[in-house]
């Protein structure tokens, strides 16, 4: 059987040439592989197909069959790796909490530990006839984030 840790050496091999990253690595009975991998500036179809070839290429059909699927994430996709938070800085998330309401906002910094969220609404003032817009942060700790996606808008 393929095990994981021989996928992981041949990817990290790859890796050390890229600019990218490991997303999800998958081995589903029958050795059907997943593997997902992201970039700071995205995932191209070659770099798809070249690590597909490095690992075709270092693993032997005749000894054990496989099926190999090398994709970038997509979009809808929830951040599972830390450079995902990190690649989309600047870009409008919404963050699913463990316990609390959605946050929905641009992502303007991310460490170790934890993601700030900006975010505007409008707020009747005291003493005023308009609505003011008003925009504060939210830090967010990563041990309470259960779940962040990219808000895919179409302006």
């Amino acid at each position: 059987m393929i095990t994981k840790e021989q996928i992981l050496s041949l990817i990290d091999e790859k890796l050390k040439d890229e600019e990218l990253f490991l997303v999800d690595l998958e081995i589903l009975p029958g050795n059907v592989i997943n593997i997902e991998l992201d970039g700071y500036d995205g995932v191209t179809i070659k770099d798809c197909v070249d690590f597909s070839r490095q690992i075709e290429h270092n693993l032997d059909r005749e000894e054990e069959d496989f099926e190999l699927h090398v994709s970038s994430p997509g979009l809808d996709k929830p951040f599972r790796v830390f450079q995902q938070y990190e690649k989309n800085i600047g870009r409008e998330v919404k963050v699913i909490p463990n316990e609390g309401k959605v946050v929905k906002g641009e992502l303007v910094e991310v460490d170790e530990e934890k993601i700030t969220i900006e975010y505007s609404f409008k707020q009747k003032i005291e003493g005023k006839k308009k609505k003011e817009t008003i925009t504060e942060q939210e830090i967010i700790p990563f041990v309470n984030i259960k779940e962040t996606t990219i808000i895919i808008s179409f302006k």
